[in-house]
Formats: structure tokens, sequence, C-alpha cells
């Protein structure tokens, strides 16, 4: 079987279409290593360590796209507009396409490129690999006249939106664009306003400062100040601004069909906000433990230029509106890849979800006795010499073998196999104690903190989580959700005295959950109003950011509901618990469609392996096995994961749509698939599993978890999203109409948890109760129960102002390093392109007659040609 890959400088499978306060630390020396109670981490970069590489001297100074008017802190990655400032690849000097929905952009020396698509780019097959994207296809160039800027800067960002910066000496252009804005907004300076459109713009209304035109089958209108006017020259639009050096440029949500006055109908409404600049969005979110609802409020921030009552115009994806409370959207909706935007108005909206809970493990309701017990007991006692079964030394291999050993560690302690449990338990702590523990001069299993980056970085690292801050919460996930689980057993070794500390700059190095921490960006791997993480550090692709394993990303936000939980730290917890509910239903919304609403009708199929800013794709970053790619969004099996069955019957459809593809059953992360298709059909994966004989695991799993796994869901029934506690670990399944409520109580005094049907249930000390259809009791944790909020002393100060301008190291660079220029458009002629054959940044191939530019270094796979892939090719 191929070994796991992901986001690395040699791509290999596909690139698409283009609460608490700040640790205390201790120094032990000046820049070398620090304190965090009984672990350390070290800030000298380990021997043979890489930084994270870019343009220029972006390894020292992640600053250098970014002007003094930016705010000051750790400079966020892996967001939606991440290539602007984490600038790599073949453009150091503007960006990639950053696609915002309903628009997308591309800075240009021009000003800033706008585009909006509403038809599908397909490629691929229904039954082989595939993608759909809505590409960057630019319809206008925003900018001001003569404006020729060297490169586009930062200026500033909020919570989902960004300002980049054009000068080129005589002329300055801002612009502020966002998540969710049809409306983008911009200030400028030296020259008339301009747009230049890609042709000739069909103009059905100009007067009173504001022009509507039509190009590309869609509907913009610019909205210039009071007293101004907009000149047409040929393909170009002009203002004066009336001197006043603001405007803005709508998107509308209208047909091709529409009539002119249905436009100018829709101009007017949108006008009413369009001098209303955005200049700031924040979220805030709310978990109601007593009726188990997490509520979150999205609000923007407006500079009223023209006076007037404030607000703005708002697109909501999929995962908003279904869950939307307090608005009533308008009837007009935009096309997206997400699915339909719904448009309401305002300077906020709220939403409401209902948290269905998770659980440390599957209780043992149906291998506690009998035949199963023996089975599971002999599948657990096989694993007592080597129960995290390590395939590597970096970060995410250790990481995999750590979730591995805990999920021995809980099933065992539930059927009392105590010997098993602590030898589990005992290879936690040793190695998560050896990686929390920056000694002089260890180079490997060690946390390196970059203070220019503000990130923390583990060594080895691995799919370029180093060099391009890629996965950090797909690995870290695993160390916490470990940590937890010995958290319940040993609560000293968790204690903020000894290695709890090193637990919580994980967590906030990933996705910090403390807006007053500037050690690291507030909720880094999270895109806020998207609702899912992007695993891309830098975001550099013509697709935009991608994100494809999200089972991971839900396996960190489990991580921090258990931590949270069983430190009592509310904080951690309840970011854990607002991550976890949002990002469910993006995942069932954007990756597996449960309602098969938001793909184009047209691809054929019904899940999506990566999700990218333009699309998605049938695929993954390291196979092209249909049994890798639909296990990637499931992996690791988790009591975190079961908001994967809140659907069954898109349980059922996703497997088949494997099995149709593959051409019979799965031969490879055959257990993954089948503790899959449990939350949808119990029985066929147990006749399956009971079927397969010596088969073998996925690199993360073990035998004796995926048979607890499957028999606890016969016996449990499919998951009942329906019924939510006042407990975060707790859940309910239902099986022929009559429900088992499950609680797990990790803390050492006794609860009495309470269901929203009415439904109680007493969970003793350190017991997994389940109650009703079935019943059990069994666990045996000690620890939990205490609230250990860490101190609020920061550590040293993190400098608040721009790094200096140094020199890269004097050793010589990757040679996968990305020119500062443009590689030339004219190359010479090129060889055929091949498979499985490694092609650097500039390498020229010829395609069914047709030459292509490598812009982006990568191993070819099979079924990848350059014509389907424009992240990787462009057409010379």
């Amino acid at each position: 079987m191929p070994s796991r890959r992901r986001l690395v400088s040699s791509l290999a499978a596909v690139a698409l279409a283009a609460g608490s306060g700040v640790l205390a630390v201790t120094l032990i020396s000046t820049a070398e290593a620090a304190t965090v109670g009984a672990g350390s981490y070290t800030e000298t970069l380990p021997a043979g360590a890489k930084l994270p590489t870019g343009c220029g001297a972006m390894s020292t100074n992640p600053r250098q796209y970014v002007t003094s008017n930016a705010p000051a802190g750790a400079v966020p990655t892996n967001d939606w507009w991440s290539s602007l400032l984490f600038k790599k690849g073949d453009d150091c000097n503007f960006s990639q396409p950053l696609f915002a929905g309903p628009a997308s952009y591309r800075p240009v020396a021009g000003g800033l490129g706008l585009s909006y698509q509403t038809d599908p780019a397909i490629s691929g097959s229904p039954t082989g690999l595939g993608e759909y994207h809505y590409p960057y296809a630019q319809h206008i160039v925003v900018g001001v006249a003569g404006l020729n800027a060297p490169r586009a800067l930062v200026d500033g960002w909020s919570d989902w939106t960004v300002t980049p910066s054009w000068s080129d000496g005589a002329r300055t252009l801002k612009a502020t664009i966002g998540h969710g804005l049809p409306l983008s907004y911009y200030r400028v300076t030296g020259g008339d306003a301009q747009l230049s459109i890609t042709g000739p713009p069909t103009v059905w209304q100009n007067s009173g400062g504001r022009i509507g035109f039509s190009i590309g089958g869609h509907d913009y209108v610019a909205y210039g100040p009071s007293g101004s006017a907009w000149t047409q020259s040929g393909n170009t639009l002009r203002s004066t601004l009336n001197g006043q050096g603001y405007f803005s440029v709508a998107v509308l949500p209208t047909l091709s069909s529409a009539s002119a006055a249905d436009k100018t109908a829709l101009a007017d409404q949108f006008g009413q906000y369009a001098h209303n600049h955005v200049t700031g969005t924040r979220m805030a979110y709310n978990y109601n433990q007593a009726n188990g609802t997490v509520t979150t409020t999205y609000s923007f921030t407006t500079q009223n230029l023209a006076g007037g009552s404030g607000g703005t115009v708002i697109a909501l994806y999929p995962h908003q509106w279904r869950h939307l409370t307090g608005s009533t959207p308008l009837s007009r909706t935009y096309v997206s890849p997400r699915g339909a935007m719904k448009v309401v108005t305002g300077t906020q909206f709220q939403t409401s979800m209902r948290y269905s809970g998770v659980l440390p493990e599957l209780p043992a309701v149906g291998d506690s006795s009998g035949a199963d017990l023996s089975q599971i007991t002999t599948l657990l006692t096989n694993e007592l010499g080597n129960p995290a079964d390590f395939r590597g030394n970096d970060t995410y291999w250790t990481g995999k073998g750590l979730g591995r050993a805990a999920r021995i560690a809980e099933i065992a302690d539930q059927l009392n196999l105590t010997s098993v449990r602590d030898s589990a338990l005992n290879v936690i702590r040793t190695r998560l104690t050896d990686w929390f523990t920056a000694s002089a001069g260890k180079n490997e299993r060690v946390f390196y903190y970059d203070r220019n980056w503000g990130t923390l970085i583990g060594y080895p690292a691995s799919y370029a989580s180093d060099e391009d801050l890629n996965d950090h919460h797909f690995h870290y996930g695993y160390f916490i959700a470990a940590a937890a689980t010995l958290a319940k057993f040993d609560p000293s070794w968790a204690s903020t005295s000894r290695y709890g500390g090193m637990v919580d700059l994980l967590i906030r190095d990933a996705n910090n959950y403390d807006r007053n921490d500037t050690r690291f960006p507030y909720l880094r791997d999270f895109d806020i109003y998207a609702g899912h993480d992007w695993a891309s550090g830098h975001g550099a692709f013509g697709a935009g950011n991608n994100q494809e394993s999200s089972s991971e990303g839900q396996n960190f936000a489990n991580a921090l509901i258990q931590w949270g939980q069983a430190t009592g730290n509310n904080a951690i917890r309840d970011a854990g618990i607002w991550i976890h509910t949002t990002q469910s239903a993006a995942i069932n919304e954007y990756w597996f469609d449960v309602r098969n609403e938001n793909f184009p009708a047209s691809w054929g199929h019904n899940y999506s392996a990566i999700v990218w800013g333009s699309g998605g794709a049938y695929a993954t970053w390291f196979s092209g096995e249909h049994e890798m790619i639909v296990g990637i969004n499931m992996l690791p099996i988790t009591g975190g994961q079961l908001y994967l069955g809140e659907y069954p019957a898109a349980v059922r459809n996703t497997y088949a749509e494997m099995v149709r593809n593959k051409g019979g059953e799965p031969t490879v992360w055959r257990d993954m698939l089948w503790q899959y298709l449990a939350l949808g059909d119990p029985d066929a994966a147990m006749s399956k599993w009971r079927a397969a004989g010596n088969y073998t695991p996925e690199e993360g799993e073990s035998k004796a978890h995926t048979f607890h796994w499957i028999r606890n869901l016969q016996a449990l029934g499919q998951v009942d999203a329906t019924v939510s506690a006042n407990h975060p670990l707790a859940k309910v399944f239902s099986k022929n109409g009559a429900k088992t409520y499950v609680a797990s109580n990790i803390t050492n005094n006794a609860l009495t948890v309470t269901f929203t049907d009415g439904r109680t249930l007493s969970a003793p000390a350190g017991k997994t109760v389940a109650s009703g259809a079935v019943n059990w009791t069994g666990g045996n944790a000690t620890g939990g129960g205490t609230t250990t909020q860490p101190p609020t002393t920061p550590p040293t100060t993190r400098p608040t102002t721009a790094p200096p301008t140094t020199a890269p190291p004097t050793t010589a660079p990757p040679t996968t390093l990305p020119p500062t220029t443009l590689p030339p458009t004219t190359a010479p002629a090129g060889t055929a392109w091949a498979p499985n054959t490694p092609y650097a940044i500039g390498a020229v191939v010829t395609y069914d007659g047709v030459r292509y530019r490598c812009i982006q270094a990568h191993t070819s796979l099979v079924g990848w040609e350059p014509p389907i892939v424009p992240a990787l090719w462009s057409r010379i």
C-alpha cells in the first residue's frame, strides 16, 4: 500500500483548478529554551530543521508583505486569503486567486481582479477521479487610472476580511474584501477610479454616481459618492469620485435573463449599503450547556461614509442559513462552490446549532459478555506489547500511533483489562513526555517556537508542517487527544505544573482559542466564516486553499473537548465544542452533501474528498485508490466522529459509491470503511468484518478497536442527533425506535445528566453509563473535575512591530525554493508529459499537441493530465 502523503513540495496526486490567560513560561536561557511546568520547548532551531519558506526573506520575516497598519502579533496563516501574505510559488508579487464567496479576486499590478462564476468546470468522470470548480475568470480589474504597482501588500485583516494595498509611488489603492461580501470596498489616491472590463460591457444604468453593467453573463454595479459620475471609453469605466476617494463594487445575484428594471431595482436595494464600508468582522460563540446548543454571532463593523444607518449586504453559506435565527433572507441567492448563498442585510446575523455530543469511546454494550467478550479480549491482549505501533518518528506518524494507543486504552479500561490499558497509557506517557522535553542539544522529538511566525513546530516535521505550516491541526490533534485519555487516569501528569501547559501550547498553535494571546494567531487553521479548517499554510494554489481530511480536523476539535473536560478548562472545552459543532455542519454540507443540493448536478459524485476554495475533488493528495479517497474523511474513527452518522442514508450512499467506482468491495483501508458503514448499516459492516479473516488494518487502526466499534453500534443502533444533553460527553442512539442514552463521567464526582427529551441518567464518578434500550456501566477514570485554568502571566514579550528584515541563512536554499519573479512566458519546447514523473517549476511538457509549463513542483500520477490540473500546469 502506498505511503500516506500530504501537501508536500512533490505533490503525489492532485491539485485542482488553477478564554483563559496565557501560560507562564520561565526561560532556561535566552532565546534557546523555555519551560512550561515540567515540560519545555526550544527557541533554537534544531539542527537540519526547516523554517517556513516562501518568497524573499519570508523564512525570517513573514511581515515583508504586510504594511505598518496591519495588526500586531502573529500573522495569520491557513486562511482563504493566505497567498496574499504567505507568498510562495510562481507569484511573489501579488497572490493566487482568493475565493471569498460569492465573488473571487486576484490582485494584479493595476488593481484588484474580480470574478463571479455560476457555471462549474467539471473534469474526470462520475466513476473515477474527478473534480468540479467555479474557477477564477477575471471580469474586471478595479483600480486607479495609471496604477502599475510592483506588488500587493496586506494592510489589515479581521475574522473573515482582508485589506490588500497597492502603491506605485504616485497612486494608491486599498480594497476590503471578505467572505460573504457581495460588495468590495475601495479607497484611492493619485488618480481616477478605474474599472477595466475584460470585454465590451453592456451598461444598463449610469446615473447618480452609479453605473450598472453586464459582462460574462453577470451583473455588476460601481457606486461612487454623491456628486460623482462614471464615464465609459471602450472597455474602461472611470470616475473622479467627485474628489472623495472612495467607492464600492457589487456583484448582483441576478440571472442572465434579468430585465434592466430588475437589475436596477436590485442595485437600488444594495445601494442603501454601498457606502457603508466594512472595516471589521468578528465572531462570538456561546455554548449553552443546559440545553446543548451553540449560538454564533457574526458581526460587521462599518464606516458610514455617506451618513445614514449602518449595515451591509451579507451572503450566507448553507451551513449558516440552514441554522439562521432572527433574520429572514432575501429571495435572491448567489451561486458558489459551496452551494446556494442566501442574502441578509444588517450589522450581524446569528446561527443556533444543536451540539449533540461526543464520547471518549463507544460503550461496551455489545462486547462485554459471551463470545464477543472473548473475541475483544483476545484482540486487545494481542496489542499488549505494541499498542501504539508507531510507523514513523515525525509529528504526524507519532500522532497516529498515539491515537491508536488511546483507543486501545479506552476500550481496555471499559473491559477491566488493566494490563493492556496501562501498557497503552505508559506508551502515551513516555512518548508525550519525550516530545514535551527540550533538553540541550536535542534535535528530534522536540517542539520549536518561532517568534517571527508565531508558531510551534514539531521536529521531525512531515508533509510540510514546517516549510508550509501545513496540517498542524491534523498532527497535534492526535497528541492532544492522547493526552486527554492519559489525563483521565493520571491527572497529575496533565496538571499545569507538569505537562498540561505543553498540551495547551499545541492547542494554541493550531487553533488559538484566546484572542488576547498574540503569540499565535487566533484560530489559525479554522476559517471562521467558511465553517471548516484549511490545511495549507500558504494556500498558494490556483483553486485557493484546500482541506482533504476533514475528519482529522474534527479529531482536533474532539481532542479539545476531551482535554478541556478532563482538566476542567471550560475555555478549551467550549472552543472545541464550537469548532466541532460548526464543522460537523460544514462537513456534512461540503464534503458529503448529505441533502444532494450543493455539488453541481452534472458532477456525478455524492462525495468530495478535497474541498477547495473554488470547488471539490474526488481524489486525494496521496492515492488514486477509491478506498483511500473515501476513507480519508473518516479517519481516525473515535467517539468524536459520530457526526458522520447523523445522516445514515448518506453513509450508505457514500459507501455504495465507493464500491461502484472501485468495481467491488474495498481491499485496503477496509476497517475504516466498515466502521463508517456501521454508522448507517452496522449489521452489514459486521458481516464484512467477520468474513474478512486476516486483513491488514489501516496504519492508525487496530483490529480490537474496529471490532469494538462495529459490534457496539450493532447493539446501540444509529446516532440520534435530535436529542442533546447538559453534559458534553453524552450521546443518544436509536435502534428500531428504542433509544439508548450514553454519558461518560470522567470526573471524580457523580453526575446526573439531563437530555433535552426529558430523560435523566445517573453517572457515578469515573464511569460511562448506557441506559435505555440497552444498559451497561463501566470504566475506571480517576481524573478530572478540578478547574485548572492556566495563570495569566505571558512569556517573554512578542515583538509588536515588524521584525527587521534579515538576510536568510548562508546555507544553500532548497532546490524547490520558488523564484522571486515569474518564469518566462515563452518556454522552450518540452518533452511529452508522463505519469509518475517529478516536474520542477518551469518545466515544459507537451500533451495532446499542446504545451504546458509547470507552475507547482510535483510528481505526476495517471489521471491528472495537464488539461485538468491548471493549478499544476499553465497552458503556454
